[in-house]
C-alpha cells in the first residue's frame, strides 16, 4: 500500500531522477530570469548613474570585463579633462603675456609721442595731438587708422 502511495502522489514519474533535475534546472532558470526582470523594473525607475549599479551579469568576469570598461571611460574622460585644461591654461598664458607686451609697446609709443610733440611746430595741425585722435577714422577695409595730413597753418599779419 504504501509503494502504491509513493507512485500515486508523485505521478508515475516519481522516481525519476532527469525528470526532477530538469525541474530543477528549470525551477533555477525561473528564478534568475525573475530577479532580472526585477532588475531591469528597477533600473527604468532609477537615474542612468544608478543603472550600472544594478546590471545583472552572468558570471563574476562578465562584470568584471563591464566594470573595467566603464574605468577605462572615466579615466580617458579625466585624461582629457586634464588634457584640455592644460591646454586652456597654456593659451592664458600666452595671450596674458601677448597683453602685456601690447602694454609695452603702447606705453613706449606713448612716451615717444610725448616726447616728439615738443619737437612739431606749433603752427601745424600735429601740435595738438587730442585733435588728430578725434579727426582719425578706422578704415574696417584696410585695417588701419586714417589720420589726417600734416598741415602747416601760416599765419599773416595785415
Amino acid at each position: 500500500l504504501q509503494m502504491l502511495e509513493q507512485q500515486v502522489v508523485g505521478g508515475e514519474q516519481a522516481q525519476n531522477k532527469d525528470l526532477k533535475e530538469k525541474h530543477k534546472r528549470r525551477k533555477k532558470y525561473a528564478d534568475e530570469r525573475r530577479l532580472q526582470l526585477v532588475a531591469a523594473l528597477q533600473e527604468a525607475n532609477e537615474d542612468s548613474s544608478e543603472r550600472a549599479l544594478l546590471n545583472v551579469y552572468d558570471s563574476i568576469q562578465e562584470e568584471l570585463r563591464a566594470k573595467s570598461k566603464m574605468l577605462e571611460k572615466l579615466q580617458a574622460a579625466e585624461t582629457e579633462i586634464k588634457d584640455l585644461q592644460l591646454e586652456f591654461g597654456l593659451e592664458k598664458m600666452d595671450y596674458l603675456s601677448t597683453i602685456r607686451r601690447q602694454e609695452r609697446d603702447l606705453m613706449l609709443c606713448q612716451q615717444l609721442l610725448d616726447q616728439v610733440q615738443s619737437l612739431v611746430r606749433r603752427d601745424c595741425n600735429y601740435s595738438n595731438l587730442e585733435k588728430i585722435r578725434r579727426e582719425s577714422v578706422w578704415d574696417e577695409e584696410s585695417g588701419c587708422w586714417k589720420i589726417p595730413e600734416p598741415v602747416i597753418q601760416k599765419t599773416q599779419l595785415p
